[in-house]
């Protein structure tokens, strides 16, 4: 029997190398002698660094970097393949955790922070950047990004503009003559599953923006100087990007670097896919196991799960999948056609969310093992 691991984390209880491993601990009670191969796994959202960095026996480099809202704060990111690929978070900079309901203001917040951690993996040399863009705080168009990679956003004055998404208003011209050399030379992939544009109902600033605390007023701002930013865009730098499926991911960071980079949108799940060698493991395999902390009708665009099932049967259709979650919700029969064979909660009884947490690592254990009986007594 092979055995293939390949889950999600378990957000804020284990990362996706410890579910992997508390699903082998308890698969190896029933079967001890089977071949069993660990792939952390990811979608592009919080823990594609931790996984990428796990699959590929890499490291975590720590960076100094501005928040989104300006002061300075600790962002990691990852090194894979011999130091030539570079895993980026943006949350890491960026990312809404660094807000609170007295903070949150989308006019002022920036992602001069994850620009920062590009510069510095492009200083270190990497030949590909990997950009994980979910999770913002920011309303800014990736306009800070630019910023700390040398562009110039200048008002009518010639004057740098300052950080946050209302400050694209006073956007006079765009000026990218200083802008770090070793860029071009850098292949940028972007994981995101969001298709919003830039602007409009469907945009940044009126989809995203009220989570980052923008009024209805705001919202209006917000769109009308993400609009402006993008006529510009189009004016100085002949990339006409308003309603390009995508460019409003993560505040319009989507936009910005597909206006300052040559960057590549695509699913999370699908690099992940590609960088661990996912399919090539499963090739061969009796049995996959993946998973997430929630498995409901929503892990179908484009989360782990899915991932995993669909690369799967691409190679292996007779292979089975197995899906574990800490919750099950709605509709999860809508999975079942699109690879996953069955799903399991690991969750043994009615428990609190931090008893569940605490007690995650054995919940998957348990479980796993329950799912390793029923296959042995399936094959008697």
């Amino acid at each position: 029997m092979k055995f293939v691991l390949a889950p999600d984390s378990f957000k804020n209880s284990l990362t996706a190398k410890q579910v992997a491993q508390a699903m082998q601990n308890g698969l190896e009670k029933v079967y001890p002698n089977a071949e069993y191969v660990k792939v952390p796994m990811a979608d592009g959202g919080e823990g594609t660094v931790q996984s990428l960095v796990d699959a590929k026996d890499g490291e975590i480099l720590t960076e100094t970097v501005v928040n989104p809202l300006g002061a300075t704060t600790k962002a990691h990111y990852g090194l894979i393949n011999n130091g030539e690929v570079a895993v980026i978070e943006m949350a890491e900079a960026s990312g809404i955790q660094f807000i609170n309901d007295f903070t949150k203001n989308p006019y002022i917040t920036t992602t001069y922070g994850t620009g920062q951690l590009m510069r510095a993996a492009i200083k270190h040399g990497v030949k590909t950047i990997i950009i994980g863009i979910g999770g913002s705080a920011t309303n800014d168009g990736g306009a800070g990004m630019a910023q700390a990679l040398g562009a110039h956003l200048l008002d009518e004055k010639g004057e740098e503009l300052k950080y946050g998404g209302a400050m694209l208003e006073k956007l006079d011209r765009i000026d990218i003559s200083g802008i770090l050399p070793e860029l071009s030379d850098v292949k940028i992939v972007v994981a995101s599953d969001v298709t919003n544009p830039l602007t409009g109902e469907n945009g940044a600033s009126r989809v995203f923006g009220p989570q980052k605390g923008a009024s209805e007023e705001m919202v209006k701002f917000l769109d009308k100087s993400l609009s402006h930013y993008a006529d510009v865009i189009k004016r100085d730098l002949d990339k006409d990007l308003e309603q390009v499926p995508g460019a409003g991911a993560a505040g319009g960071l989507g936009t910005g670097l597909l206006a300052f980079t040559d960057a590549k949108l695509q699913s999370g799940v699908d690099i992940v896919v590609d960088y661990t060698g996912l399919k090539e493991q499963v090739k061969d395999a009796d049995v996959v196991l993946t998973g997430e902390g929630q498995i409901d009708f929503q892990t179908k665009f484009g989360k782990t799960p899915i991932g995993v099932s669909q690369a799967t049967k691409s190679v292996n259709p007779d292979a089975m999948v197995i899906g574990i979650a800490g919750s099950i919700g709605d509709r999860i029969s809508e999975l079942y056609p699109l690879g996953i064979d069955a799903i399991f909660t690991c969750v043994p009884g009615v428990e609190s969310l931090d008893k569940a947490i605490t007690n995650s690592q054995k919940n998957i254990e348990q479980v796993s093992e329950n799912i390793g009986r029923l296959i042995a007594a399936n094959r008697k």
